[in-house]
């Protein structure tokens, strides 16, 4: 389900110097299988998309967020360091950008390129990249049907996964995918989500080029 981009809620609120800057039957001989609607299929059988050209670098010295990994983003992609608040007051603000153990160093907004979503990215301070990953998607209540598989995202060992949450906007299920790596300066988580399942899969191929082109710092 498309939707005006006026309508998007984001997850992180951005205020000044708050928060700055996821039973077969047999087969009929000569018929053709049904083919299943895109909102048919589970997280798992989505198709890899085509990786699109590199339009930037994010993560390295003079980019929007220091991480210590990089990676290259989709055209139109628009990054933006989040700094968490350091007042006790402020602290339920400061709880949107944890999950989990993670905690969001950077999101990258897809408004810019016509979508409504985020790539955002994690860090966590120790711990396997698997333990982290499993952490992380528990961080969310509503998570269900995660799969798990061990890969690698550009040169490094990695762990991905693919679950549904729940849409408190629509109320209805969305599929969401994260894949984590181990560094020497700890876990990094990067995650996409959606406001639904049609745009979770239309920012896939952004996904994918942040993924493929990972390296350290």
């Amino acid at each position: 389900m498309r939707l005006p981009i006026r309508l998007l809620v984001p997850v992180v609120l951005v205020a000044g110097p708050l928060l700055t800057g996821c039973g077969g039957s047999e087969a009929v001989p000569g018929a053709q299988a049904p083919t299943a609607k895109p909102s048919d299929a589970t997280p798992s059988e989505a198709a890899t998309p085509a990786v699109p050209a590199a339009a930037a670098s994010l993560g390295g010295p003079g980019t929007a967020c220091p991480l210590p990994v990089s990676f290259s983003l989709a055209k139109d992609w628009k990054p933006k360091a989040i700094e968490l608040p350091t007042d006790p007051d402020l602290a339920d603000l400061a709880d949107l950008a944890r999950r989990g153990p993670a905690v969001m160093r950077c999101e990258i907004d897809a408004k810019p390129a016509g979508h409504i979503g985020f790539l955002r990215v994690w860090t966590v301070e120790k711990g396997s990249a698997r333990a982290a990953l499993e952490a992380f998607v528990k961080g969310d209540e509503s998570s269900s049907a995660v799969s798990y598989r061990e890969g690698r995202a550009g040169a490094l060992p990695a762990v991905e996964a693919t679950y549904t949450v729940r849409s408190a906007l629509f109320d209805e299920d969305k599929e969401e995918r994260a894949f984590a790596v181990a560094t020497p300066r700890g876990v990094v988580v990067v995650d996409l989500g959606g406001s639904d399942t049609e745009e979770h899969r239309a920012m896939l191929p952004a996904y994918e080029l942040a993924r493929t082109t990972l390296k350290l710092g």
